[in-house]
């Protein structure tokens, strides 16, 4: 399926700093983030606690989808998607390659 470049447009990448990590209580391969996004902290339910310990993603700059509606995953509202590449059994979550503030947007 290809996406125009107008659809494109409406999508907002953003970089996130996660704040907090907890284990979600109904599903033994998710990560309930809490993410600071400029002023605004998020939710964001992320499939990735078989790649990421929760020591390992506390501090770390992620990219998100900041304007996802919102889906309940398992009892809990996501409000954002964490990007991340795989291959294979490999899961990398995409980061920033610079310092760069939490609230930026990618382009």
């Amino acid at each position: 399926m290809q996406v125009s470049l107008e659809e494109f447009k409406n999508f907002q990448f953003r970089v996130a700093e996660i704040q907090k990590v907890t284990p979600h209580p109904n599903a033994d391969r998710l990560y309930v983030l809490t993410v600071r996004v400029g002023e605004a902290e998020k939710t964001i339910v992320a499939g990735i606690r078989k790649h990421y310990g929760e020591e390992e993603l506390r501090g770390k700059k992620v990219i998100i989808v900041d304007n996802l509606a919102p889906a309940t995953i398992r009892g809990i509202e996501s409000q954002g998607m964490v990007l991340a590449a795989s291959e294979g059994e490999t899961l990398t979550l995409i980061v920033p390659e610079r310092p760069t503030s939490s609230g930026t947007p990618v382009r």
